[in-house]
């Protein structure tokens, strides 16, 4: 064990509360370890479909701008990921995922991509929403009454 810890390597944190007693140093690491989640979120940026590279910005209020709006997409992101997830478990229902497995923790990324094939059609003036599925149906009630009006699902309550 102690050749593998001292193969696993160190790294260095930093703090600006110098006072030891208001926060140890496992809350430090601990702190720094929950940023991994909010870290992985933005990995987004770097995916190729997201085409970051084509976007140019030269002042600096723009770049604020962007980031910004990042930020906002990545809150709404994780907020909808944990209220799917919470009402997937709370009503102990599963739903496919990309393998075709069940789960009841998905990513908003594969249910996006699940609604990628869904789409608005207005014919006659009259609005429908095509290649809705039961499945696209019981995802959109989980995730609440406003996500099934965009969708053209009203409760018949």
């Amino acid at each position: 064990m102690e050749a593998e810890k001292v193969k696993a390597g160190r790294f260095i944190l930093a703090t600006n509360i110098l006072d030891t007693k208001a926060v140890s140093n496992s809350q430090v690491l601990s702190e720094y370890k929950a940023q991994q989640s909010n870290e992985r979120g933005f990995r987004f940026i770097k995916d190729p479909l997201f085409f970051t590279a084509s976007v140019f910005v030269k002042k600096p209020e723009r770049v604020e701008a962007i980031g910004m709006i990042m930020g906002l997409c990545l809150l709404v992101y994780n907020l909808a990921q944990r209220k799917l997830r919470q009402q997937l478990e709370a009503t102990n229902e599963q739903v496919k995922n990309q393998v075709k497995k069940m789960t009841n923790k998905p990513t908003m990324r594969w249910i996006f991509q699940m609604f990628q094939a869904v789409h608005l059609v207005t014919i006659n003036g009259s609005n429908h929403v095509s290649n809705l599925t039961q499945e696209h149906q019981d995802i959109l009630r989980h995730l609440g009454e406003y996500c099934c009006q965009y969708y053209l699902i009203f409760s018949s309550e």
